[in-house]
């Protein structure tokens, strides 16, 4: 059966850089590893395919012969098949820095203490939580509580009874990781029965049971940035569940849900809001007052002739940029109002009013009717 092309072997184009080569020859390498598919002849071809394509693909003289002729560059002795039994074009720099990602080093030891760190890390935590308006335009500050774990006081978080200490996982010796043979590899995985801590709890604490953290109601003081929006997400670092064994704690995020508001509406940093005026207003023009989101006033001069939508800029009355010092800006639309429920003495002057009116008090009806016109004469 014809080889595959290694492009397509990796999923990547001609074009993909170094760093998108290991990317995906690695996630290939963890999903069909024979550690994780025993007895699965077609994953450890599909192994073996990939890892030939990386050893070639990762070397930049066999890419370059391989670019310009294609499997060709390797037949008859040509170099595409080295070192590794079928495993082509492993340099031993390649073969460490790619299984080291996922298997840990081989070394066995110095990184043993960051890997149970990791292992036995906390769980990050989500807290969605809703202020107003008014609250994202100054920021706050509040109390939050939520339920989680935390280290427990007893044990100080070890897993044992006070007065004793964990013993060394007998499965591991200690290490964390076991090893494994597979055809030419060497592998190591995390070890199955100490999770990678290198430790068992023998004499576990009465408090957690063992497990170095207990379930409780935590209180956490946070702060809201001025100008914060909806959706904003906000990292509190080792906030979240308590690790175990040891392990760090995770993280805590609040996701900000900015209320509607009943005046206002929020677009970026700007602020939009409708205000209404009498037909008279609009027509002889007057001054009106509107409130600020800053809990203040403002006022507004309304020429004769505004038309009904006109929109008012009001430079720095929007919302606050975050962390910097600058506001956004707030807009006024106006609205005309036609007057409704007229006694008598208002109608009558409306009358009054429309018999005088001439087509220069309304030079978007006269030209409207022109448009009209033509187009009943044509």
């Amino acid at each position: 059966m014809a080889k595959r092309d290694y492009y397509d072997v990796l999923g990547v184009s001609k074009s993909a850089s170094p760093d998108e080569l290991k990317s995906a020859y690695r996630k290939l390498a963890v999903k069909y590893h024979p550690d994780k598919n025993p007895g699965d002849k077609s994953a450890e071809d599909k192994f073996k395919e990939a890892s030939e394509a990386y050893g070639v693909l990762s070397d930049k003289s066999k890419k370059e012969n391989y670019d310009n002729f294609g499997h060709a560059a390797f037949e008859n002795g040509g170099g595409g098949r080295g070192g590794f039994g079928g495993f082509g074009g492993f340099s031993g720099a390649d073969f460490s820095d790619i299984f080291e990602d996922f298997f840990g080093d081989f070394g066995g030891g110095g990184r043993r203490s960051s890997r149970r760190s990791s292992n036995n890390r906390g769980s990050d935590l989500r807290y969605d939580l809703s202020i107003t308006l008014e609250e994202a335009y100054t920021g706050k500050k509040q109390n939050i509580q939520f339920s989680t774990s935390e280290k427990c006081n007893t044990c100080k978080g070890n897993g044992s009874k006070p007065g004793s200490s964990p013993d060394r996982c007998t499965y591991c010796g200690g290490n964390g990781r076991v090893r494994s043979n597979q055809g030419f590899f060497t592998v190591q995985q995390t070890c199955p029965q100490c999770a990678g801590s290198g430790e068992e709890i023998t004499n576990p604490c009465g408090d957690c049971n063992g497990q170095g953290n207990k379930q409780t109601n935590k209180k956490v003081s946070v702060t809201i940035p001025k100008g914060v929006d909806d959706g904003t997400r906000i990292r509190l670092a080792g906030k979240g569940e308590a690790g175990t064994r040891g392990g760090t704690s995770g993280d805590l995020y609040l996701f900000i849900n900015v209320k509607s508001h009943e005046l206002f509406k929020r677009s970026d940093v700007n602020l939009f809001f409708e205000f209404p005026i009498s037909i008279a207003d609009a027509a002889l023009g007057t001054t009106i007052e509107i409130p600020t989101i800053d809990g203040k006033k403002a006022k507004i001069k309304i020429p004769d002739g505004t038309q009904d939508g006109k929109q008012f800029r009001l430079k720095g009355k929007g919302m606050p940029f975050m962390r910097r010092g600058d506001f956004g800006d707030l807009y006024v639309q106006v609205k005309t109002e036609v007057p409704v429920f007229l006694n008598k003495e208002q109608k009558d002057l409306l009358e009054r009013f429309r018999k005088i009116e001439n087509e220069k008090s309304n030079p978007s009806i006269k030209k409207f009717f022109q448009k009209a016109k033509s187009f009943w004469n044509s």
